[in-house]
């Protein structure tokens, strides 16, 4: 309908005399001033010369010709918005489609294949709850560009070489660990070595060999123990994955790219892209208004940035795309302009489909986090500390897994994606709103209505004037197509919050069954139902049969 809408709007401004003009169609905040509103009258007004009133009102005489039966009134509003109220036969008929298994499906990236690459926890460093985050808000934009027709290709990108694994087998060795069997085992390790590696030159020389040896390969000894630890980390990773509901489709280890990102490097020399520098490479950014970065170390080893490089190739070359799309911490912001403009010079297609979505930080009252002081708040432990405290009122283990899980996704996702959060255990598990188990319930309680009726829902009979609750569910569509374009899962998130809250209005003021309207109340319930499971999938939340 908004498509609709936008069409008459500008057939209607070209009657008027006005030229193609930029105008938004938008959802008004206060339910009373009907299903949309129009700015137009408000662009147009400046380049006829007319008072914007006047063009409103001529606005919206055309629009009620042109949408005819499909609206039932446009009114002007305040110097010239113009409000427009759905027909009951408009709404009923999304309320139809709400029954169905393509409920809020688009088309527009229908011939699109996209890659996401998301969480790129590193092995011999345990998930820590940044990676969760990234985690939660990497699958919901999965799922939504999924939804917006497009084939999807998750993929997560570790670094299991780098200072970071020497300083961790360091630590290993220095215990006498000979075969590391769990990855807290392995995170208290890398810990110890960074420390040393900072208060110790003899730690120091020590790990940067380790670090060089690695690159190498050689010491069939090491790389033996290299692979025993990676194995127990990505193991560990993938028990996270597997209570989160994601899947990788693909897995790209920095031991891959590096050799790849090396030869990148070293090739941008000779085409002046890269240039030497006291020993190492670099690529100097501030002659193109960014910070200049060092690419290969005076040791001859590959930065973040030269493996960033390997691995956009290696993507490519996996799963070609239309488009890239890489979520990270904000820290890294830097990072990727510096990368992506060293990549634009010299393979300029493969920089222009890649983009960087950043996200904030995931922060407890405890404050900030650091693995190499060994004050790591984990993944692991902070799921199995909510579906703990889940327990305590569910004492169903899988209910309260559900919930544990939905009341960290929602806090993650209630928000844009750029912003910090600080993390509220008792909030994230209320059921008395803006949380992901006071979802849930409204779900469950939906659910349960259905299962109790002794008939079927029926789109006859209804009451004249629609009820609030199936205007919210018509928008749906509208508000997943928009959390897809802007990448941003919040207001999928925000859309659900305000429609549970109605259907709990609707459920308390409505006697559902055995009161009036009672095929049609369950028609209600029944689009409800099934319009929150399409929306917690797209965010990623479980949606329990009980609570």
């Amino acid at each position: 309908m908004e498509t609709r809408i936008k069409d008459a709007v500008r057939n209607a401004l070209l009657a008027l005399g006005a030229p193609e003009l930029p105008f938004a169609v938008e959802r008004p905040g206060d339910h009373a001033h009907g299903d949309y509103a129009v700015n137009a009258a408000l662009v147009a007004a400046k380049v006829l010369g007319k008072n914007p009133k006047e063009v409103a009102d001529a606005l919206a005489t055309e629009l009620t010709k042109a949408l005819g039966d499909s609206v039932t009134r446009v009114s002007v509003a305040g110097p010239g918005f113009i409000n427009i109220t759905l027909a009951r036969s408009v709404i009923t008929d999304a309320l139809e489609e709400a029954h169905t298994e393509e409920w809020g499906k688009g088309v527009v990236n229908a011939e699109k294949r996209v890659m996401v690459e998301f969480t790129d926890p590193n092995p011999f460093k345990e998930m820590h709850i940044g990676h969760l985050m990234s985690n939660v808000i990497g699958e919901s934009v999965a799922r939504l560009i999924e939804y917006s027709g497009a084939t999807v290709a998750r993929a997560n990108y570790f670094g299991d070489v780098g200072p970071h694994v020497a300083k961790a087998i360091w630590g290993l060795k220095h215990a006498g660990v000979t075969d590391p069997d769990s990855a807290a085992e392995i995170g208290k390790a890398y810990a110890h070595g960074s420390r040393s590696y900072e208060e110790s030159e003899k730690a120091k020389e020590e790990i940067d060999a380790l670090n060089i040896a690695l690159y190498k390969g050689e010491d069939r000894e090491l790389m033996e123990f290299w692979r025993k630890g990676r194995a127990v980390s990505l193991d560990a990773f993938e028990e996270v994955y597997k209570t989160l509901g994601t899947k990788f489709d693909y897995y790209f280890p920095e031991s891959e790219v590096a050799d790849d990102g090396v030869r990148l490097v070293q090739e941008g020399v000779e085409k002046g892209v890269f240039e030497e520098s006291q020993g190492a490479i670099i690529f100097n950014g501030e002659k193109r208004g960014l910070h200049t970065l060092v690419f290969i170390t005076s040791k001859g080893t590959p930065t973040y940035e030269a493996k960033e490089l390997g691995l956009a190739f290696a993507k490519e070359a996996r799963w070609p795309s239309d488009v890239s799309l890489i979520l990270t911490a904000a820290e890294q912001v830097g990072h990727f302009h510096v990368a992506l403009a060293a990549l634009k010079e010299f393979a300029h297609a493969l920089a222009e489909k890649t983009a960087h979505i950043p996200h904030g930080f995931l922060r407890l009252t405890t404050g900030k986090m650091s693995s190499r002081e060994g004050t790591i708040v984990t993944a692991t432990s902070l799921i199995n500390d909510m579906v703990a405290k889940a327990q305590e009122r569910a004492q169903d283990v899988l209910v309260a897994e559900q919930v544990g899980i939905a009341a960290i996704k929602y806090m993650v996702l209630r928000q844009a994606p750029g912003g910090d959060i600080i993390f509220n255990p008792e909030q994230s598990l209320s059921l008395e709103g803006d949380s992901g188990p006071y979802l849930q319930y409204a779900l469950v309680r939906a659910t349960s209505v259905l299962a109790s009726a002794e008939k079927e829902g029926s789109r006859e009979d209804a009451p004249a004037e629609p009820y609030l609750i199936e205007r919210l569910i018509s928008r749906f569509p509208e508000v997943a197509a928009r959390a897809e374009r802007e990448r941003s899962p919040h207001h999928v998130a925000q859309y659900l919050t305000t429609l549970a809250g109605e259907w709990n209005s609707f459920y308390a003021q409505n006697r559902i069954i055995g009161g009036e309207y009672e095929p049609y109340k369950l028609f209600v319930a029944r689009a409800f139902q099934n319009t929150m499971k399409k929306g917690l999938w797209l965010l990623g939340i479980p949606t329990p049969e009980k609570m």
